[in-house]
């Protein structure tokens, strides 16, 4: 697997100052992918990798928030210096524009900010650099999987099948450009009432049966938990202010997966 991975990486550009890129997408908004992109990045620089977190959502930034960074990122004239929180080196076009200034841009434009922050940022030693992508399978998508080597994605899904839709679009996309899937993930897939019953709300198996139809691995479930948002919107992700959380657990778990396959 590691020999294959070393193979690949001499077909497309690198990420300078990178070893490896993995990208987390969801192909449809609003289950999780940001929430869990950030604790993502914290399990696996607490397991000892240097991380950094690109957020290339250009119309819905959510890094800034999520990490609590109101500061703007400092320039020598030719490259961004990524901002450093939480030992993870971060960059978000949000970092760059007023919070509530919506990015009016046509596609063109997106894709200059994109090569700009794959090419234009002085990203330094790292193991890993996570890409949290935008919702689709737009112009993003494309500038990273034809120009970028991304070495691995892991799709994020609740299991209702009105999400599931947009994923099966999403992995017929990353397998027809020849873009790795780690496997899926079954976000907000229950929650544990005061009962101690577990309580599927959007479903029940979808995930995982959707990565049976596509051969893909099966990489869990996160249940719904109300730390994960209340600490996300006081931008200290659960992984890092609750790393003995049960839910952290999931999360460093994962990470160790990830640090196994590539490190």
């Amino acid at each position: 697997m590691k020999e294959n991975l070393e193979q690949k990486r001499f077909q497309k550009n690198p990420i300078k100052g990178t070893k490896f890129t993995i990208a987390i997408s969801s192909a449809k908004g609003g289950v999780g992918k940001s929430t869990f992109a950030t604790n993502l990045a914290i399990a696996l620089k607490k397991i000892g990798c240097k991380v950094g977190l690109l957020d290339a959502d250009i119309y819905g930034p959510s890094l800034p928030k999520l990490f609590s960074i109101e500061g703007k990122p400092e320039s020598d004239g030719q490259n961004l210096k990524p901002i450093l929180k939480y030992d993870i080196q971060c960059m978000s076009i949000g970092f760059l524009t007023d919070e509530q200034t919506p990015m009016i841009w046509r596609g063109p434009m997106v894709t200059s900010a994109i090569k700009t922050f794959t090419q234009k940022v002085a990203w330094k030693d790292l193991d890993f650099i996570i890409v949290d992508m935008p919702p689709g399978t737009g112009d993003t998508q494309l500038t990273f999987s034809q120009e970028i080597n991304m070495d691995g994605v892991i799709i994020i899904s609740t299991p209702q099948e009105i999400a599931l839709q947009d994923v099966k679009r999403g992995i017929r996309m990353f397998d027809k450009l020849k873009v790795n899937i780690i496997g899926l993930i079954d976000n907000m897939s229950f929650f544990i009432g005061d009962d101690g019953k577990k309580y599927p709300i959007f479903g029940q198996g979808g995930v995982k049966k959707t990565a049976e139809e596509f051969k893909k691995e099966f990489l869990g479930e996160i249940p719904i938990n109300s730390e994960i948002g209340k600490l996300g919107d006081m931008g200290k992700p659960i992984v890092e202010s609750k790393p003995d959380h049960e839910i952290s657990k999931i999360y460093l778990s994962l990470a160790e997966k990830i640090k196994s396959i590539y490190l």
